[in-house]
C-alpha cells in the first residue's frame, strides 16, 4: 500500500487484497515464500509485472528479517527470510499451541454438516465408515476455521425398508425364512430375540403371539430402536459424535412437508398434471420435473428431502452440506434445483459431497463378507482389523471423490509404509527427545536464538510448520480433510531428517548452550503442530509408539 500511497503505483486502492496469497516454492532453493501478486496488479497499475515485482522486491529487501527477495520469470516474487525471523517461529507455535492453526475463514457462519446417515435396518457398512471419518474430519476443519457446525445424522424411519426390516425381524423370531426382500445377517436374529426377551421382561405379550399386523409394528418400533442404538454405540466407539438426530417421520407427522409444498406453490413453482402435484425443477438446471405429490396424495420420497433441507434453513443455517454415497449422483440436479426453487444459492447455501468406494485388501485379495451382517463389512470389522486410529486416518487421507483399496495388513505393520504408523511415530519421536532433553538438563526457558536454526533441514522443517495454517484453511474451504493427512506425512518426513542430523541434547561432555535449547524448542513446535493436526483428524498423538 505504500507504493501505492506515494504514487509509484498507479493503482485504485480498492483493487489491492486486504490479503496477499503467499505459498511455498516447491523447490527450497528458491527462498521460503513465493507470491504472483505482481502478476495479478501490474496490469490495473498500468506497467508489466516485471516491473512491478522489481519494484515490490525494493521495498521488501528494507523490510527487518527479509534477508534477500529474488524476482523470478515473468513477475514472481521469490522471498528469503533471515534465519532469525524464520527461527522466531518455533517459539510461536510452542505459545500459542492447539491455537496454532487455527483462522478465521468462516467465522459467523453456521453450517449444518449431515454424514453418515445409516438407514436403522443394518450395521454400518463400509462405505458410511468411510462418511464418519471423513465427515467427522471435515467438521472439525470447519470449526478450527471458525464455522459453527452442527454435526446431523438423518434417521430415517419412514419408508419401505424399514417394513422390510420388520417383517424380516418377524420373520426370522418365528423361525422362518426372511421375506425375499428382506434382511439377512446374524444381527437380524440377534435382535429379534432381544425384542421377544425385552417383551417378555417388560410384562408385555410375546410379540410372535399377536396378529401379523401388530406384531410386525411391535418388532418394527422395537427393533428399529434397537438396531439405532447399536448404530449410535459403533459410532461413539469410532471417535464420532453427533449433535442432532433428526427423524425423518417428523416431517410428515409435523407437516413440514405440507408447508414446503405450499411455500413452493406461492412462488409459482408447483404444477398439477396427471393427477399429481409436481415441482418444476427444470426451470432449475434440472433434467426433468419431479413428482412430489403422487396421484394417490402420497408424497413422493423427493418430498421428505424438500421439506428438511427447508427445516435446516429455518433453522437458521448458512450451509446445509450433505455427504452421499457413489449411487447418489443423479440427487445432485434435482436438489441444486429445490435449493433455487427455495430462493437460496446452489453450491453455496447447499452443498453436495459424493463420495466413492472403498474395497478392503487382506493378503492381497479382496475382502468381501461379514457374516454378521450377511453381506458387506462394517464399522465394527474394521475397527477389529485395525483399530480405530488407523481406520480414521487411513479413511480420511484420500480425496473422498476417489473409490481407494485399504490394506489391512499394511495398516497393522509398524513400518514407515504405514501412514499412520510413520505420523503417530514422529509426534512419540518428538515426546521422547523433549523427555531426554529434560533429563540432560535441556530446558526452553533458559533461552531462545531463532538465528541459531540456520541448518537447511531446520529451514525446510520451518518452512513445513509455517504453511499448516494454510492448509487447515485449504481442507476447510475444498472440504477436503485430506489434505491435512498429506501434510502431517510431509512433516513427519522433514522431521525425521532433521532428527537424524541435528542433536537436542548435549553428546558426552558438551555443555548445554542455546543451540540445544532453540532446537528444542524446535523440536516441540513440531510436536505441537502434529498433535494439532492429528486431532483435525479424530487420531491419537501417542507420547510411545
Amino acid at each position: 500500500m505504500h507504493a501505492v500511497d506515494d504514487g509509484t503505483f498507479a493503482l485504485d486502492p480498492a483493487a489491492v487484497p486486504a490479503r496477499v496469497h503467499i505459498e511455498r516454492p516447491r523447490q527450497r532453493d528458491h527462498g521460503d515464500w513465493a507470491t504472483n501478486v505482481a502478476m495479478q496488479l501490474a496490469k490495473k497499475a498500468g506497467t508489466n509485472p516485471r516491473a512491478f515485482a522489481e519494484e515490490l522486491a525494493r521495498r521488501l529487501a528494507d523490510v527487518p528479517g527479509v534477508a534477500a527477495v529474488d524476482v523470478a520469470g515473468p513477475g514472481f516474487l521469490n522471498i528469503r527470510l533471515e534465519a532469525s525471523a524464520a527461527g522466531e517461529l518455533a517459539r510461536t507455535v510452542v505459545e500459542q499451541r492447539e491455537a496454532y492453526g487455527r483462522n478465521e475463514t468462516f467465522a459467523g457462519v453456521k453450517v449444518n454438516l449431515e454424514f453418515v446417515s445409516a438407514n436403522p435396518t443394518g450395521p454400518i457398512h463400509i462405505g458410511g465408515v468411510r462418511w464418519a471419518a471423513v465427515g467427522d474430519s471435515l467438521a472439525r476443519v470447519l470449526e478450527a476455521s471458525g464455522a459453527q457446525v452442527t454435526r446431523e445424522y438423518y434417521f430415517n424411519d419412514h419408508g419401505a425398508q424399514i417394513d422390510r426390516f420388520a417383517r424380516s425381524l418377524l420373520a426370522r423370531a418365528l423361525g422362518q425364512e426372511a421375506p425375499e426382500d428382506g434382511y439377512g445377517g446374524e444381527y437380524i436374529a440377534e435382535i429379534a430375540e432381544q425384542v421377544v426377551a425385552d417383551a417378555i421382561a417388560a410384562g408385555e405379550p410375546d410379540p410372535r403371539t399377536l396378529g401379523t399386523a401388530e406384531a410386525t409394528e411391535a418388532f418394527r418400533v422395537r427393533g428399529v430402536d434397537l438396531m439405532f442404538a447399536e448404530i449410535k454405540a459403533s459410532l461413539r466407539d469410532f471417535g464420532v459424535e453427533f449433535d442432532v438426530y433428526f427423524h425423518e417421520d417428523s416431517l410428515h407427522e409435523s407437516g413440514a412437508v405440507d408447508r414446503a409444498v405450499a411455500r413452493l406453490r406461492e412462488s409459482g413453482h408447483m404444477f398439477e398434471a396427471d393427477g399429481a402435484t409436481w415441482l418444476r425443477t427444470t426451470d432449475f438446471g434440472d433434467d426433468k420435473d419431479r413428482v412430489v405429490i403422487k396421484s394417490d396424495g402420497q408424497a413422493a420420497y423427493i418430498a421428505g428431502d424438500i421439506a428438511y433441507y427447508l427445516d435446516k434453513r429455518e433453522r437458521g443455517f448458512d450451509r446445509v452440506v450433505i455427504m452421499l454415497g457413489s449411487d447418489h449422483h443423479g440427487y445432485v440436479g434435482r436438489m441444486m434445483a429445490v435449493c433455487a426453487a427455495f430462493g437460496d444459492t446452489p453450491h453455496v447455501n447447499l452443498e453436495l459431497l459424493i463420495g466413492q468406494m472403498v474395497n478392503l485388501l487382506k493378503d492381497g485379495q479382496p475382502v468381501r463378507m461379514s457374516k454378521r451382517a450377511g453381506t458387506v463389512l462394517t464399522i465394527v470389522d474394521l475397527v477389529d482389523a485395525i483399530g480405530v486410529d488407523a481406520a480414521r486416518y487411513a479413511l480420511a487421507r484420500s480425496s473422498s471423490d476417489q473409490a481407494i483399496d485399504l490394506d489391512l495388513d499394511l495398516l497393522t505393520r509398524a513400518s514407515n509404509e504405514n501412514p499412520v504408523h510413520y505420523v503417530q511415530y514422529a509426534h512419540a519421536r518428538t515426546v521422547s527427545v523433549a523427555r531426554n532433553a529434560g533429563e540432560a538438563g535441556v530446558r526452553r526457558e533458559d533461552g531462545f536464538d531463532g538465528s541459531l536454526l540456520d541448518h537447511p533441514s531446520e529451514a525446510v522443517l520451518l518452512g513445513q510448520i509455517a504453511d499448516f495454517p494454510r492448509v487447515v484453511a485449504q481442507a476447510a474451504d475444498l472440504r477436503e480433510p485430506h489434505r491435512v493427512a498429506r501434510y502431517l506425512e510431509e512433516l513427519a518426513g522433514a522431521y525425521h531428517k532433521w532428527y537424524d542430523q541435528r542433536r537436542v541434547t548435549p553428546f558426552g561432555d558438551e555443555e548445554v548452550t542455546d543451540v540445544h535449547r532453540t532446537r528444542l524448542w524446535l523440536n516441540d513446535a513440531t510436536r505441537q503442530v502434529l498433535a494439532n493436526g492429528l486431532g483435525l483428524l479424530g487420531v491419537t498423538a501417542p507420547d510411545r509408539k
